[in-house]
């Protein structure tokens, strides 16, 4: 049995990072920038942000920084397409702390081109318990593991809707599949080069909260995808329902258990996609998507192994009465919107105290002896969004339940563990090498 925690600092290189570019001996036209930059050859809007603002996923604010300038200075290009750069081109950097100005016009999240192109960096918004609203009549009783396991997931087969500029060495696209009667769509890398006899390995990618109206299925989580799809692996990062153009409501994951079966359907789709090896499938989920992983695998005996940055993986008790704003910053505010499934849930069920056999239903953590497979944690400690101790408690619930685990911390690094990127990249494509793409 592996059970193992691991707590590592310093850095680990995933990817070689690309030249960095100095700043244009120009001035910057505008007080919007902090400097200004000259567009290089293999140069993305990602890897630029990275170098200049720490940050891949801030390419947004280097696009409306760029376009608000050039507005009255025909120095500066107005960026129509973030995956669209000109070599030369001189781009308008802001201050790391100075607030984006509105865009003007839409930009599709830029993707690494370059071999060398680097892969730290992240753009989902911190956690904010799942955009929950109020739509249908609340059922907690669909919360529980029990009614996921009673649910259908039936064979299908993804729904090719659009090709997408490749990445280095995978081609990209847009699917759909059905779940629960709607339309689902996704980001789907297949990669290049002879395809193994049993099909290349999977790995279904569950993102984090990004409020469902400004989602996109090309934007955010860019490197972290790249990084595993340039790895040989076929990755697929379902659009929860209410999603970018996924149909339904997006309700919410903690109140309700519609991502998770979202989640589940992408997976039974991808056991019948023709290049998939329907035997070797793993599952990554950050914050949100940790919550939906840790679920997924205690009712998918098909998932092989899962990997969670970040995860809320903690036990409806504690989601109740720990993840809150404290003196520390364990959490975030909470929106009264937000709140709302906390209080249904008491209202209807009473507290965890008064029904524990209720909340020990809703609760994966209460299922795990039933894992489909080994898990490995990532955190880090100074996450103001999802308490480090969801993890660590985690790690404790799988050594008490005899199944394997490890946890990899990352002091003073944030709830992207924009810090550790890469060497939690190294770590996680290693994981899933062993237990999904080499397993036997």
């Amino acid at each position: 049995m592996m059970v193992a925690k691991k707590i590592w600092f310093g850095v680990a290189v995933l990817v070689a990072l690309a030249t960095v570019m100095a700043p244009s001996s120009t001035a910057a036209q505008s007080s919007n920038c902090a400097q200004t930059v000259n567009v290089q050859a293999g140069d993305t809007l990602s890897s630029i942000a990275w170098r200049t603002l720490g940050n891949a996923g801030a390419y947004d604010r280097i696009v409306a920084a760029t376009n608000a300038v050039a507005a009255s200075d025909s120095t500066f290009p107005t960026i129509v397409s973030a995956d669209r750069l000109s070599i030369g081109w001189k781009l308008c950097i802001p201050a790391r702390g100075a607030q984006p100005a509105a865009l003007a016009a839409p930009a599709t999240a830029a993707m690494p081109t370059a071999a060398n192109s680097p892969a730290p960096a992240t753009a989902p918004e911190t956690e904010n318990e799942g955009g929950i609203v109020e739509i249908a009549p609340f059922d907690g009783e669909a919360l529980t593991i029990d009614y996921l396991r009673r649910q259908k997931f039936p064979d299908q087969q993804l729904v090719i809707r659009q090709t997408l500029t490749p990445g280095a060495n995978y081609d990209r696209y847009i699917a759909s599949y059905q779940s629960e009667g709607l339309r689902i769509d996704g980001l789907l890398t297949v990669p290049h080069g002879e395809k193994p006899a049993s099909g290349w390995p999977v790995i279904i990618f569950n993102h984090g909260y990004i409020p469902p109206a400004v989602y996109r299925s090309t934007e955010r989580y860019v490197a972290y995808v790249d990084g595993f799809a340039r790895n040989g692996y076929i990755v697929f990062r379902p659009d929860y329902r209410g999603h970018a153009f996924s149909e339904g409501e997006a309700r919410g994951a903690y109140g309700y258990p519609d991502y998770t079966i979202d989640v589940l359907n992408a997976t039974a789709a991808l056991k019948n996609y023709p290049d998939a090896d329907p035997n070797r499938i793993g599952m990554w989920g950050h914050s949100m998507g940790g919550y939906i992983t840790l679920r997924a695998m205690v009712t998918d005996p098909d998932i092989k192994a899962g990997v969670i940055w970040a995860g809320v993986v903690a036990n409806y008790p504690d989601l109740l009465t720990r993840w809150r704003r404290s003196n520390n910053t364990l959490a975030p505010a909470i929106s009264n919107q937000a709140r709302r499934w906390r209080v249904q849930l008491q209202e209807q069920y009473g507290t965890p105290e008064e029904n524990p056999e209720f909340y020990a239903s809703i609760s994966a953590n209460s299922y795990l002896a039933d894992l489909s497979g080994p898990i490995q944690l990532h955190h880090g400690t100074a996450d103001a969004s999802v308490p480090y101790e969801f993890s660590t408690t985690l790690l404790e619930q799988l050594q008490a339940a005899g199944r394997p685990g490890e946890l990899f911390t990352y002091r003073n690094d944030d709830h992207n563990i924009s810090q550790g990127f890469n060497e939690a990249m190294v770590r996680s494509i290693a994981f899933f090498d062993e237990h999904v793409k080499n397993r036997r």
